[in-house]
């Protein structure tokens, strides 16, 4: 493989390849990641609840409490937060694993098959209820990256409450199992 010679963002030289990697190698590696699941909540513009379960979460700061998510532009989820400046985040249990699965699904493909207990917040879109940890971000800064946009919010409620984490590893969920 031929290489070139890129200048770093720190004045560091870095390799980087001639030949591009693909999405779905990028994804694929990334897929061996293990992470947790969430499940992204944000207002419809009729004050529905609206939902999609995602991995590209972070904590960015504890003071201020601040969390990211990360978007892609063409879902609805970034709409209705871009418009509305708010979004949840709920860190789901083993047990919600079908929660996880219905939002996966595409807007159109969610029948109602599945229960998905809501829980209205003070401030923001509500929560799933019962998650592993569930709170309320109000949007104080928005960034640009490629075909995602990263929402930095301000956790402005909170919740927590025990059980087993659900787990995402190589396209499949699943559970940790502790030493």
């Amino acid at each position: 493989m031929r290489y070139r010679c890129v200048q770093g963002l720190l004045g560091r030289t870095t390799l980087a390849s001639e030949i591009p990697i693909t999405p779905s190698e990028f994804r694929n590696a990334w897929g061996r990641f293990a992470t947790g699941v969430t499940v992204i909540t944000s207002a419809e513009p009729d004050g529905g609840t609206h939902g999609m379960t995602a991995n590209g979460v972070l904590s960015v700061s504890l003071d201020p409490p601040l969390a990211l998510v990360c978007v892609d532009k063409s879902r609805n989820t970034h709409r209705y937060i871009n418009d509305d400046g708010w979004f949840g985040i709920s860190i789901v249990r083993k047990d919600q694993a079908d929660i996880a699965r219905y939002y996966v699904r595409d807007a159109a493909d969610r029948t109602g098959d599945v229960e998905v207990p809501l829980e209205q917040r003070d401030e923001g879109p509500s929560v799933i209820a019962g998650a592993l940890a569930a709170m309320s971000c109000k949007v104080v800064a928005a960034h640009d990256a490629g075909d995602h946009t990263i929402f930095v919010g301000e956790a402005v409620q909170l919740s927590t409450t025990d059980g087993d984490p659900l787990l995402y590893y190589t396209g499949k969920f699943g559970k940790i199992e502790l030493d």
